[in-house]
């Protein structure tokens, strides 16, 4: 079950608005990834928890059929940072032993994200804790294991990017599994109410953020993280 990246959103869609096409990048350079959604998005005004279930699921094939998800069905919008919480996430780390974890932004508009964030943070230090347990689903105890870095992707604010990572040739393929929440994004035969995100512009607006990032790069179109540590590189011809 070992991948390289693990990449985890509290909310359905919360990887694929963000990073998807640095997951689509780093599958074709021939790296695994796994796909962790803390909730089930439910208190969403659009759709509803089992329908963000089905197109969280369409969105993984688009990925490819051998990328994994999971969802831990914590409570949107209440969960909280606590023991219980904490060692669900450290047994999904402890699963799939990623060297990196993306995850949420450390501020943004929507509160869940920066709660997130820490909690997720916090998981991945105390996963590598031996003397805290957890265990699979067959009731086998897992091994400790930390993540080497966590990443925090950058969503709805604009954040100062610390990294960015060229997805031009990955967008059209990220906007397809954006859209593949069909519930929650334009759709002009929804009879759904209106949201931030349900306009014909909140795609454009993608487009614009991506387009932002990758400028500073020479590229089209990228990705922006922020860092929790200071980022080593082998030599600077690594940097572009």
């Amino acid at each position: 079950m070992k991948v390289d990246i693990l990449a985890i959103g509290v909310h359905p869609d919360d990887i694929e608005l963000c990073a998807a096409g640095t997951l689509l990048r780093h599958l074709d350079l021939g790296f695994s990834i796994a796909l962790c959604d803390l909730t089930q998005g439910e208190l969403g005004t659009r759709g509803n928890g089992v329908l963000r279930l089905e197109e969280a699921e369409i969105a993984r094939k688009i990925f490819g059929d051998q990328v994994p998800r999971v969802n831990l069905g914590m409570a949107d919008g209440f969960f909280t940072h606590d023991e219980q919480h904490i060692l669900r996430i450290a047994g999904v780390i402890r699963l799939f032993q990623p060297e990196i974890v993306l995850c949420n932004a450390i501020s943004d508009r929507h509160p869940d994200h920066g709660r997130a964030s820490k909690l997720i943070s916090d998981a991945c230090f105390f996963s590598g804790l031996r003397k805290i347990k957890t265990t699979r689903e067959d009731n086998i105890e897992q091994n400790a294991w930390r993540p080497k870095s966590v990443y925090h992707y950058i969503q709805d604010r604009n954040l100062k990017a610390d990294l960015v990572v060229d997805i031009s040739a990955y967008m059209d393929k990220k906007l397809a599994t954006i859209m593949a929440y069909s519930s929650q994004f334009f759709n002009p035969d929804s009879n759904e109410p209106s949201t931030p995100i349900s306009g014909n512009d909140f795609i454009e607006f993608i487009k614009a953020k991506n387009r932002t990032y990758g400028r500073d790069i020479g590229a089209e179109f990228a990705e922006g993280f922020t860092v929790e540590r200071t980022i080593g590189v082998n030599n600077l011809f690594d940097l572009i």
